[in-house]
């Protein structure tokens, strides 16, 4: 079964376009934060690797988009990039504030902005 959901991921990330790609890595991203989230316990915090992976994979995630929204080659206009790169450096200082200083209500802000931002990604895609 693990296998064959492997297969699946793969082959629709080829088969995506590049919008529907980064949507669903930042519903994955929130998807993660959101379980640490509603299963927050004490313990949770700078020792925890589950904790410590859901917000690498953000804060990885948030690099890449940020590289790829530079890129001369990306045909957003200006005040989108802009836009785009406000908020990614948004994300990352949040994210190494709630690495920082653990709290599940510091989480919903990243996941809103994951969420808001896939959203937005697939509505353009279906225009």
């Amino acid at each position: 079964m693990h296998k064959a959901l492997n297969a699946y991921e793969k082959n629709a990330k080829l088969t995506q376009s590049p919008r529907e790609l980064e949507a669903s890595l930042l519903l994955k991203a929130a998807s993660q934060l959101q379980y640490i989230a509603d299963n927050w316990r004490e313990n949770w915090g700078k020792e925890n690797n589950e904790f410590l992976a859901a917000l690498y994979y953000n804060r990885r995630l948030w690099s890449v988009l940020l590289g790829s929204i530079a890129g001369q080659e990306n045909p957003l206009p200006l005040e989108i990039k802009n836009n785009v790169a406000s908020l990614g450096a948004f994300v990352l200082r949040h994210t190494i504030s709630v690495q920082a200083y653990p709290a599940p209500e510091k989480l919903k802000v990243l996941i809103n902005i994951n969420q808001e931002l896939a959203t937005g990604l697939n509505a353009a895609q279906a225009k």
